[in-house]
């Protein structure tokens, strides 16, 4: 369950570099490296990275190293970016090893001394990566930089200001659906979202990157985490906007896989004693995610059981995680909780009574159990 990042062992990959580029690219030391992980998304990799190119001012165009990494699309995708983007690294993997696989191989290749997450299926704005990595310099202790993130189909609306975490580990996307100008100030927030964001190197390669074992979501969330307990803040910085092509769907495995990390982000973080108290949330978060799933995602009904299988048959992998977790402490389980939110967001995946129902049942009692537990963990 190490992440890749600080292993010597990794699958092989294939890298590609244009031999057009200018000497001097190649030898300067890159301020910052953006890292993009595509797999089959020939059809957003074009207007994602001419938007990126374009934004990039004459101060950082010889100071921005740019990386795909393509995790064994079928669709051709990685070749077209070769041959038409001579700027991009283009590193190939044979197999789709996942999100946080991917960006650790494309940080180990990375030389900027800020890495930038940032998904294919994006647009951004001339500033953004200005705009994150100012916001990193400004402050030691911000160790995690996220966008502006609006919705690509209707961009006057929010797709994500940062991420709200939930007390139970659910992860919220912050102002999904709002006016664009909701959230206009500068602010810490509970996580970055995956889509858009830039962490500095040393933060990085202390947190030892991605966790791998998560495959598919939250991993973002978990980084996040993992930073914060080390004493590093996560910002919401609404001068870098960026636009995603977001949809809310639900794949074969989707359930298993947020669920199944929900479970380990929680497990490797919180001490014991915490994860106790927090039991009675943690039971009626169990009660929402079952609903979701016989009322959302029933044909893969199964998926939920199988995330409660995967914990007890990784149990000693799980514990040697946290311990490598713990180890990096800084920040008290209070803390911890007091900057996760009560409130469920029930509204982002359906409007109606059912989501107004459950505001009113599990609003209160979240906010009660919240309360209680910061009330008892002091440690």
């Amino acid at each position: 369950m190490r992440p890749a990042i600080c292993t010597s062992t990794i699958p092989p990959v294939r890298e590609h570099q244009a031999a057009t580029l200018p000497t001097l690219v190649l030898e300067t030391v890159p301020r910052a490296s953006v890292i993009v992980v595509n797999y089959n998304g020939r059809r957003h990799l074009k207007p994602c990275l001419r938007s990126l190119l374009r934004s990039l001012p004459q101060s950082y165009v010889q100071e921005t190293e740019l990386i795909l990494v393509d995790n064994g699309s079928t669709d051709g995708s990685a070749d077209t970016v070769a041959q038409k983007f001579p700027q991009v690294q283009v590193i190939h993997s044979e197999k789709n090893r996942g999100f946080g696989w991917g960006n650790n191989v494309g940080a180990r290749r990375a030389r900027g001394e800020y890495l930038v997450f940032l998904n294919p299926d994006t647009i951004v704005e001339p500033g953004w990566l200005e705009a994150l990595i100012a916001a990193l310099e400004s402050d030691p202790q911000c160790g995690l930089a996220t966008s502006r993130i609006l919705l690509l189909d209707d961009p006057r609306r929010i797709n994500t200001c940062g991420n709200d975490v939930h007390c139970t580990g659910l992860t919220l996307c912050r102002g999904m659906g709002k006016d664009r100008a909701a959230f206009p100030d500068q602010t810490e927030v509970g996580a970055v979202s995956g889509a858009a964001f830039a962490v500095r190197r040393q933060v990085f390669e202390t947190l030892e990157g991605f966790d791998e074992t998560f495959f598919l979501y939250v991993e973002d969330t978990d980084l996040s985490w993992r930073a914060r307990l080390a004493g590093y803040q996560c910002l919401y910085v609404p001068r870098s906007v960026v636009y995603h092509d977001y949809r809310l769907h639900f794949g074969p495995r989707k359930t298993f896989y947020q669920e199944r990390n929900r479970y380990l982000m929680l497990l490797k973080s919180l001490r014991w004693r915490t994860l106790l108290v927090l039991l009675p949330a943690l039971l009626a978060a169990e009660v929402v995610a079952w609903g979701f799933v016989l009322l959302r995602d029933r044909r893969h009904l199964a998926n939920k059981l199988r995330a409660y299988g995967w914990v007890v048959e990784h149990w000693g992998e799980i514990v040697a995680s946290r311990r490598r977790v713990q180890a990096t402490r800084k920040v008290s389980d209070r803390e911890m909780i007091a900057g996760c939110t009560h409130r469920l967001a029930f509204e982002q995946t359906g409007e109606g009574a059912i989501a107004r129902l459950a505001h009113a049942v599990f609003d209160p009692l979240f906010y009660a159990l919240h309360r209680v537990a910061l009330a008892l963990v002091w440690w």
